[in-house]
């Protein structure tokens, strides 16, 4: 009974001295936050005081805290524990600390990519620089993320002797499970390998514009093994990575975001070129959504019915030159419509009538042949001259 008593009394002292150590990791982690609370009030401007990438660290580091004060009051509690409780202990604090380090790896990697985002926003207008940078910091951080996870979990388990031995076993046999494993999972490990390459040559970059499966798009997230295109109705399209490797794609924002795009009008050959040129000229340098570098009107084509004129305009961004784009042609229209509506396409029609005189012979006893002869006879002649078609635009999906 006094051994029993004993043996309680020490377990309860241990467990009373590591309990003291939890508290006090929580306490001092309490006071170092408000403390750095303090100094992101007063130091707002100082970019390593950021307030959301100090609330990333508070997680991991309310877990290495304590875990830290349990450490430096192990030696005081060893005395009061068997040697069995202390190998239990010292493999579950073993476990606990590689985990907390692989948590703070983890944070530390996305407090990285939180500072790198806040220096290279994709938010400005000429955010080239910053798309190549924010989609290669996006993947390492990915890449970075899954190779933190594979090695803490080996280290957790390589603790225990049967999952030491098998990986010996594993080991041994790397070669022959290499192959199988790369048979069996080609294709995954294409899309990793294509997400590393696209990392580093770029052929497209977060917020790109893009044309994928048909759709017109914003790139808007770039994984291992996917890409997820934002289309203009808000609707999202997941290409497989390898697709933007191996096939075609266009890019509209490769270089620069600036585009140029076309109209297309279609009308009578009477159309007084110039007075449409000027009309274009004060439509297009009106409009807020062009950028100020070119504007053209040009004869593009005709035929003996039409005359095609294309319209050429430019605008800083994809956005803007589709609203540049619909502006201009709703005006020009309206424009021939109010000076020059003889110049729509219109239908013609010419109507001729001839006379033919005619009468019987006036022979007498001569037979009539022929019937009546068809004294007033009128043929009439429908010519049917066409002036122009409808007036066809581009459509409303047409692409620059």
């Amino acid at each position: 009974m006094d051994l029993l008593l004993s043996d309680a009394e020490a377990g309860l002292r241990a467990l009373l001295i590591l309990g003291a150590a939890v508290v006090a990791g929580l306490v001092l982690h309490a006071v170092l936050f408000r403390i750095a609370r303090t100094v992101v009030r007063r130091m707002p401007s100082v970019l390593v005081f950021d307030g959301a990438v100090l609330e990333r660290a508070r997680g991991p580091l309310r877990f290495i805290l304590p875990l830290v004060a349990v450490y430096v009051a192990m030696p005081f509690a060893e005395g009061y524990m068997t040697s069995d409780v202390q190998t239990l202990l010292d493999g579950l604090l073993h476990g606990a600390t590689v985990l907390a380090v692989a948590w703070l790896l983890v944070t530390l990697v996305m407090m990285a990519e939180d500072l790198i985002a806040q220096r290279y926003s994709i938010e400005e207008e000429d955010n080239l620089q910053a798309r190549k940078i924010m989609t290669q910091v996006r993947i390492l951080r990915r890449i970075a993320i899954i190779v933190i996870g594979v090695l803490s979990l080996g280290a957790v388990l390589m603790q225990y002797e049967p999952f030491r031995e098998l990986g010996t076993g594993i080991l041994a046999s790397a070669g022959i499970i290499g192959i199988v494993i790369g048979v069996a999972a080609q294709r995954t490990l294409g899309n990793l390998i294509a997400g590393i390459q696209i990392a580093f040559t770029q052929p497209i970059r977060v917020d790109d514009v893009v044309i994928a499966e048909g759709e017109f798009g914003w790139v808007e997230e770039i994984t291992l093994t996917y890409v997820v295109v934002r289309v203009w109705d808000q609707r999202r399209i997941v290409v497989p990575i390898t697709q933007f490797v191996e096939k075609p794609f266009q890019n509209w924002t490769r270089t620069t975001s600036e585009l140029l795009g076309t109209v297309f009008l279609y009308v009578d050959h009477t159309v007084p070129f110039d007075d449409l040129r000027t009309a274009l000229g004060e439509i297009v340098e009106a409009s807020d959504y062009y950028d100020g570098r070119v504007w053209r009107l040009h004869v593009t084509d005709t035929s003996e019915k039409t005359v095609e004129l294309r319209a050429l305009m430019s605008a800083d961004s994809a956005p803007n030159l589709w609203e540049l784009r619909c502006e201009v042609r709703e005006k020009l229209i309206a424009y021939v419509q109010a000076h020059f509506p003889e110049a729509l396409p219109r239908m013609r029609a010419e109507v001729r009538e001839n006379g033919v005189e005619g009468g019987r012979s006036g022979r007498a006893g001569e037979r009539e042949q022929g019937g009546e002869g068809g004294g007033g006879r009128l043929s009439s002649r429908l010519h049917l001259m066409e002036a122009g078609t409808r007036l066809r635009m581009q459509g409303a999906g047409a692409q620059a």
